[in-house]
C-alpha cells in the first residue's frame, strides 16, 4: 500500500473533498422523504436525538449562548467552549469587539493576551443554566487537562453532553509534567455523553471506541481558521480521514455490537463538502466558518480557531469570512448566493435524494470517485467571474 518518495520510505496517496465525487444513485427519492436524524448514545440508553447530523465548533467566534440556542432551536447543536472568552469574562461582547478591531499586526498578541485571564467556574455553570432555561440541549467542551474539573462543573449545572477537544488526541499520551486524562476511568464516572477528538486514523479511533466514548471527532488541521498544518506539518485530508476512521466504527460495532457515531471535523464550507464527508461514512460533522458567517455569531463575521492563543505556539489565525445572512438562512435557505454556502440541510437532503439513501446509514453506501476536475470541468466562466463554483 503506498507509492515510493524515495529510497527505502513509502507514503500512502490520500484524498480531500475537491478530489472525490459521488455518483448519482440508480434509484431517486423525493428530498422531502429523507431521514436526516443524528442519535448520539447516552449512559442511560435513550440516545440524544438530532433533527439534522450538523454540529457547530466550540470556537468563540462561532458559538456563544444565543448562538447555540439558535442552533438547538432549528434542530442541531452548538457546543460551547469552556475554556473560551464566555467563561473568562462576565460581559464577553466588549472583548470580542476589540479582536473583531484589532489590526492584523495586533491581533495574535490580543488574543494571547485575552485567554490568559483566568477562567471563572462559576460563568461555566451561569452558561449551562442559560442554556437549560432556553429549553435546549447544552453542549460544552474543554481540553484534556481540564476536563475532568469542567466536566464535573458542567454536569451538576445541567449539561447534557461533554466534548474532550484538542489538535489530537489518543487514550495513551506520555508526559512527566502533568497528569493525563485517564479516558476510560472519565467517561465511567459521568452521566452524560462524551465525545472525544481530534483523531485521523483507524487505530486512534478504535482505541478510543473502546474507552466507552460517545462520539469521535475526525480531522487534524483543516479548519478554515487552523494553521496547525502549516506549523506542524501534521494532518490527514478529511476524505481519506473520514473512510478510515468510519471503518474502525464498523468494526468496533461489529465487535462490540455498540455503535459509536464519528464526526467529520473542519475543512467544510460548502454544502457539497457536507455531503462528501456523510457519503464518506460521518454519521454527523462540525462546523465553524461557515457558521461564523452567521448574524447570530459573536465573530461579526470573524472567526479565529481554538488553538489561536497558544502562548509560545499559536496555530491559528484571525481570518475574516463575511455575513452571509442568518443561522437559520445558512442552514435551511432560501439561499441568497451561488456558492452553496446556504441551505445546507437542503444540500444534504437533495444529494441524499440523488444517490437514493433513505436514511443517513444508507448515504454512507454511496459510489465515490476519484474526480480531481469535478469542480472545474465546463466552470470557465464560473472561475473567471468569480461566482457559482469559481468561488473559494
Amino acid at each position: 500500500m503506498g507509492m515510493w518518495i524515495g529510497r527505502n520510505r513509502k507514503a500512502r496517496v490520500t484524498y480531500g473533498f475537491d478530489e472525490i465525487a459521488l455518483v448519482p444513485g440508480e434509484v431517486t427519492i423525493n428530498p422531502n422523504e429523507v431521514d436526516t436524524t443524528f442519535l448520539i448514545p447516552t449512559p442511560n440508553g435513550e440516545g440524544i436525538k438530532l433533527k439534522i447530523p450538523i454540529l457547530a465548533s466550540a470556537m468563540d467566534g462561532v458559538t456563544d449562548v444565543r448562538f447555540c440556542i439558535e442552533m438547538g432551536r432549528l434542530g442541531g447543536m452548538g457546543v460551547l467552549n469552556l475554556e473560551g472568552v464566555q467563561t473568562r469574562y462576565a460581559n464577553p461582547s466588549e472583548v470580542l469587539a476589540k479582536i473583531v478591531k484589532a489590526s492584523k499586526d495586533e491581533i495574535t498578541a490580543l488574543i494571547q493576551k485575552v485567554y490568559t485571564e483566568p477562567i471563572k467556574e462559576e460563568l461555566i455553570s451561569q452558561r449551562v443554566q442559560e442554556l437549560k432555561k432556553a429549553g435546549v440541549l447544552a453542549a460544552v467542551s474543554s481540553i484534556p487537562q481540564k476536563a475532568e474539573r469542567f466536566a464535573a462543573i458542567a454536569q451538576e449545572a445541567g449539561a447534557d453532553l461533554f466534548v474532550v477537544q484538542s489538535t489530537v488526541s489518543t487514550v495513551r499520551h506520555v508526559s512527566t509534567e502533568y497528569k493525563s486524562l485517564d479516558l476510560p476511568g472519565f467517561v465511567k464516572r459521568l452521566k452524560i455523553p462524551v465525545i472525544i477528538g481530534n483523531a485521523v486514523t483507524y487505530t486512534v479511533t478504535h482505541q478510543l471506541m473502546e474507552c466507552g466514548v460517545a462520539g469521535v471527532l475526525i480531522g487534524v488541521g483543516p479548519g478554515a481558521a487552523c494553521t496547525s498544518r502549516g506549523v506542524l506539518g501534521l494532518g490527514v485530508p478529511q476524505v481519506t480521514a473520514t473512510v478510515d476512521c468510519a471503518a474502525a466504527r464498523d468494526n468496533h460495532y461489529k465487535k462490540s455490537g455498540r455503535y459509536v457515531p464519528i464526526i467529520t471535523d473542519g475543512g467544510m464550507s460548502k454544502g457539497g463538502d457536507v455531503c462528501k464527508a456523510l457519503a464518506c461514512g460521518s454519521d454527523a460533522v462540525m462546523i465553524g466558518s461557515a457558521f461564523a458567517r452567521a448574524k447570530e455569531a459573536p465573530g461579526q463575521g470573524n472567526h479565529w480557531g481554538m488553538a489561536t492563543p497558544h502562548a509560545n505556539l499559536p496555530r491559528g489565525t484571525r481570518i475574516k469570512v463575511g455575513l452571509s445572512g442568518s443561522l437559520k438562512q445558512i442552514l435551511y435557505g432560501p439561499a441568497t448566493v451561488d456558492d452553496g454556502s446556504q441551505n445546507l440541510v437542503g444540500a444534504i437532503t437533495t444529494c441524499m435524494g440523488n444517490v437514493g439513501a433513505k436514511d443517513l446509514r444508507q448515504f454512507q453506501e454511496t459510489e465515490i470517485i476519484i474526480a480531481p476536475s469535478i469542480k472545474t470541468e465546463g466552470k470557465l466562466f464560473q472561475t473567471l467571474q468569480s461566482v457559482g463554483m469559481g468561488t473559494l
